[in-house]
């Protein structure tokens, strides 16, 4: 692993540049080791905004993820303090034993699954190899290593801030939008619940509701077969084969065991 992204390092004169040409634009929250259906969004943009700048909120999916386990789902979390007065990019990480608590979790339930190996060397080093200090860093890091490392993806990622956005709420995200120079913005359906599309009508930015409900069951560990956990289920379970389980099959069984980017774990 390279020497440790930072907060401030996410924004240079490259990314500010790169953004301009930017149409399709997805734009959410970092998460911890996200599921299936936040990378296939990230896959569907030519843009992806990590919105750290914003309200970080406490039992959500900033700091935390599910994972199978023998008794059923469980929260793997980061302890990052009760503070609800704080953006998601200036969350710290004060406990340094969450790291090597979390790996050992994960070799105790994915050991025998048939892939685990495969990725073992890299989420050992950013387990027990780093430091980290900041939540921002470490889950845009792990989002964008396995987006494309493990999955193939070639989407352009970058921090909100580069924008600096104006405005409050839906204002905000739209100011951000057009500064991004987007035409089509990708939302999942849970935004629903307080989107206008018309508004998005209005400033000729294309809305495209994401559907989570074509998913196809894969081998999992510990029955029943859940689809909202961890990105690291998939990848442990069928390895190459992770992207057509999540879109690759939308395109038919030929784009099956397909290589995946710079697959570390080959």
């Amino acid at each position: 692993m390279t020497e440790q992204t930072t907060a401030t390092d996410l924004i240079t004169p490259e990314s500010r540049n790169s953004v301009s040409k930017a149409r399709t634009v997805a734009v959410i929250q970092s998460n911890y080791i996200p599921w299936k259906g936040y990378f296939d969004i990230i896959n569907d943009a030519d843009l992806f905004v990590f919105y750290d700048d914003v309200q970080y909120t406490k039992n959500d999916w900033r700091n935390r993820n599910l994972i199978k386990t023998p008794e059923g789902v469980e929260w793997i979390t980061i302890p990052v303090g009760k503070d609800e007065h704080r953006l998601i990019c200036e969350v710290q990480i004060r406990d340094d034993s969450w790291a090597r608590r979390h790996w050992t979790t994960l070799q105790r339930l994915y050991h025998d699954a048939p892939h685990f190996n495969r990725y073992k060397p890299f989420f050992e080093e950013v387990y027990l190899g780093h430091k980290w200090d900041n939540l921002s860093a470490l889950n845009q890091y792990l989002t964008k290593a396995i987006a494309r490392e493990f999955l193939g993806i070639s989407t352009e990622f970058v921090d909100s801030r580069v924008f600096q956005p104006q405005g409050c709420r839906l204002g905000r995200l739209l100011d951000l939008l057009e500064r991004a120079g987007a035409t089509s913005y990708i939302s999942g359906p849970s935004a629903k619940a307080y989107i206008d599309p018309q508004i998005f009508a209005e400033r000729k930015i294309e809305l495209r509701w994401k559907d989570y409900s074509d998913y196809p069951e894969y081998p999992q560990l510990y029955p029943p077969f859940i689809h909202q956990v961890t990105i690291l289920d998939l990848l442990f379970n069928v390895g190459a084969d992770a992207s057509w389980y999540i879109w690759g099959h939308r395109r038919g069984s030929a784009d099956r065991r397909l290589p995946c980017g710079n697959d570390r774990g080959r």
